[in-house]
């Protein structure tokens, strides 16, 4: 019976630990299994150095002010996390507001819909994705719009990632995807019928910078909208819990500094843009987009035991459990951002590039 007992017990502690990491463990899309995390482009045995090289940057802040180190300390960060985020999260890393009656995963296609909506165009247009990362909102789009979308990532893993999730999408004859620094562009002039980025252009140091390189590569006439990262009319930096949550959010989420919601149209208008549209579209009655963050605390930890087990086990690479946990208070930080109304991620403007270039952008 001993001997029965034991088989049975170990039977069920095989079936259990199965159950926890092979089920539960991947993400919603089933794009990446827990026992498959990894260092994106980084060698599993530098995991830990590069996590430790991305919390020095915050020591030196005047290097990622600049336009020379922001890609090193971007494309870092997304090598540590992107594995995590696909299985924690989904392929779209992004927010969006709650929806009744709709699922996550629902409530975030229509989200990015939207967006592609927003810009007017027309099935065969060829259209930008500024920072793609693994593609899920370019699949999204691309079904939706039957536009042709070439999307831009700095990090060469994403690419891979992104090439991957399009060929098994069935989307890959719609979805192009390009290693780059959307700083630098390797794009021709006026060569795109619209453009869109989905909270991904918060990563530049300067907003100017990116929005200079939208402005150059779309025609004359199209359309570009964004969903920004920025503090509210909220938000005072007097109070030292404000400075603290916004802090919070920069350093878990590779951004050289949070700008203010003011900022965004009149870097638009100094670029050359038209302005066509702006809205905060976290405002009611949109429903919370941290809702996802808190009802996910109880999965969070699952996984940080799942990722706890793997490391030791030498399955996940040393440093995972650093990046998870940096992530999991990165979310308290969010959640107490948008629970207090002084940070949003879908601050929306929508833009136009005049037929005519102006003056302003000629001698920007």
């Amino acid at each position: 019976m001993d001997s029965l007992a034991l088989f049975f017990t170990g039977a069920l502690l095989a079936g259990g630990i199965y159950w926890f990491v092979c089920v539960l463990g991947p993400a919603e899309q089933k794009g990446k299994r827990a026992v498959d995390l990894s260092g994106g482009s980084i060698s599993a045995e530098n995991v830990q150095d590069n996590y430790d090289k991305y919390w020095s940057f915050f020591r030196r802040p005047k290097e990622i002010e600049t336009a020379e180190k922001v890609p090193d300390f971007v494309d870092t960060f997304y090598n540590l996390v992107t594995d995590i985020y696909e299985w924690g999260w989904g392929q779209s890393f992004h927010f969006s507001p709650s929806i009744p009656g709709k699922s996550h995963g629902e409530a975030t296609r229509l989200h990015e819909e939207m967006a592609v909506d927003l810009i007017n165009v027309k099935p065969g247009d060829r259209i930008l994705d500024v920072g793609c990362g693994v593609g899920g909102p370019m699949r999204a789009i691309a079904a939706h719009s039957r536009a042709k979308v070439v999307g831009i990532t700095i990090n060469d893993y994403q690419v891979n990632r992104a090439r991957t999730h399009n060929k098994k999408a069935g989307l890959d004859s719609l979805c192009e995807v390009v290693q780059g620094n959307f700083l630098e562009m390797p794009f021709p002039e006026n060569s795109f019928d619209g453009a869109y980025s989905i909270e991904a252009t918060c990563h530049a140091p300067k907003l100017e910078e990116v929005y200079a390189e939208i402005f150059r590569v779309l025609k004359p006439g199209s359309l570009y909208v964004s969903y920004e990262w920025v503090t509210t009319d909220k938000y005072k930096d007097s109070d030292p819990e404000h400075v603290e949550v916004i802090q919070g959010i920069e350093r878990g989420d590779a951004l050289p500094g949070l700008r203010n919601y003011t900022d965004i149209a009149e870097t638009a208008r100094k670029v050359g843009f038209e302005v066509v549209k702006e809205k905060d579209l976290a405002k009611p009655p949109s429903q919370p987009w941290w809702t996802r963050l808190k009802m996910g605390r109880i999965a969070y930890w699952r996984n940080h035991i799942v990722v706890t087990v793997l490391s030791a086990l030498g399955i996940a690479p040393k440093g995972t459990v650093d990046v998870h946990e940096m992530l999991f208070k990165t979310a308290d930080y969010l959640t107490r951002g948008g629970d207090s109304g002084i940070f949003t991620p879908m601050h929306m403007i929508l833009c136009r590039k005049p037929e005519k270039k102006t003056e302003t952008a000629t001698n920007s």
